[in-house]
């Protein structure tokens, strides 16, 4: 049940970052007018597509409210499993698309159709995909006992540029492999591997990293199986370090997440009534570490508790924050292509530095925990220091 919920996330998630932040870049270009590139605009050039995708989220959106009770800060999940299980009705509900509900194969189908956008957007723009903010790194995600990404348990596998395993541990142990720096001029810290230094150690999550990660799905999700394979076999068995192949490993998830979620709705082990693991010692512990693949990453969280259930201790480290490193190094290499020698920030130059952010789905508020807007600011800068151009939105 909490997996059908985790899938369920996970695929209107990627949605939503998919169409709503990145198609309209796909269909209009990074340098069209912003009042054209976005979901009016999308709604105005493909209104089928839009009615499609906004059937697609509200199909992952309902999942979600039908498991955890709620669409955010979900009732189900308790101590040890969860406090109902799937009725059949509400199975055959997202199985058979009732009572105004895409049913699985149609989410399986437009699934399929945001693999098919990018393709016809690579297909076109094949040089500038493949070489905008190419950023080489590690990357990072929670394995299964083959090796292949396990949303929701396993062990923390990182691998480079040629997919060789550089470390792979226990999650319960990731004070032993995590250093977290600081930096004055930014309120996000920056996670590194101990063993490999601050300079090499910083890895990349999210989609982008579990796609690298990942040699195969299983054999009940045989088209991301083939998507997976499309993937790879393009980029010659290596880790794709294009910042705008995130795009293309999101699409694949998505297709995985219906994939999974078709093959657990036809388990009718989520009828059953036991919803709770029996109690194991009785002694005290009161600590525990969590990890799971958000949809924008790997997030580890760390709690301490006393015998009256108050938290004494917590410490997270969200996806967004794992992925500060490797913003930073897309940002740097957007300018440093598109912003150098330039006498005036336009409009598409400044979308050109949001989209290279926007690939990664970021949530600045839970990494840096702070609430509010953040706007972007750009200046170049000459040799000398002096400010040579600048735009603020």
């Amino acid at each position: 049940m909490r997996r059908l919920g985790h899938y369920a996330q996970q695929l209107q998630s990627h949605v939503a970052a998919y169409f709503y932040l990145t198609a309209p870049e796909m269909l209009f270009g990074v340098d069209a007018p912003p009042d054209q590139r976005n979901v009016q605009g999308l709604i105005e050039a493909d209104p089928e597509l839009v009615k499609r995708v906004l059937r697609l989220r509200k199909w992952g959106q309902e999942l979600i409210t039908t498991v955890f009770g709620k669409r955010m800060h979900g009732i189900h999940s308790v101590p040890g499993g969860v406090n109902k299980n799937l009725s059949a009705a509400d199975r055959d509900r997202f199985l058979n698309g009732e009572d105004g509900l895409l049913s699985i194969d149609e989410v399986i189908e437009g699934a399929e159709e945001a693999l098919k956008v990018f393709y016809g957007y690579h297909e076109a723009h094949r040089d500038w995909i493949d070489g905008f903010a190419v950023v080489p790194g590690l990357n990072l995600c929670l394995v299964n006992d083959q090796g292949n990404v396990d949303y929701f348990h396993g062990d923390i596998r990182v691998v480079d540029h040629n997919r060789a395993v550089v470390e792979e541990f226990d999650y319960h142990d990731y004070l032993d492999h995590f250093e977290e720096a600081t930096e004055e001029w930014s309120y996000m810290k920056f996670p590194y591997l101990k063993r490999l230094g601050r300079g090499a150690g910083s890895a990349r999550v999210g989609c982008l990293a579990r796609v690298n990660v990942t040699r195969d799905y299983e054999t009940e999700c045989p088209r991301a199986r083939e998507a997976l394979a499309r993937f790879h076999d393009y980029n010659k068995g290596k880790a794709s370090n294009a910042t705008l192949h995130t795009n293309w490993a999101r699409a694949i998830e998505i297709l995985h997440s219906a994939e999974q979620i078709r093959n657990l709705l036809n388990d009718p082990d989520l009828q059953k009534d036991d919803l709770v693991l029996p109690h194991g010692s009785e002694s005290w512990v009161g600590e525990g570490v969590g990890v799971v693949e958000a949809p924008r990453g790997t997030l580890l969280h760390h709690y301490r508790a006393d015998r009256d259930g108050a938290m004494t201790f917590a410490n997270l480290i969200v996806a967004t924050t794992q992925n500060n490193q490797v913003i930073n190094r897309t940002i740097t290499s957007v300018a440093e292509d598109y912003l150098t020698d330039v006498d005036e920030i336009t409009d598409g130059l400044m979308n050109h530095v949001e989209f290279g952010i926007r690939a990664y789905d970021p949530c600045l508020s839970c990494a840096t925990h702070a609430a509010g807007q953040m706007p972007l600011i750009v200046t170049v800068q000459g040799p000398d220091g002096a400010v040579l151009a600048r735009r603020e939105r």
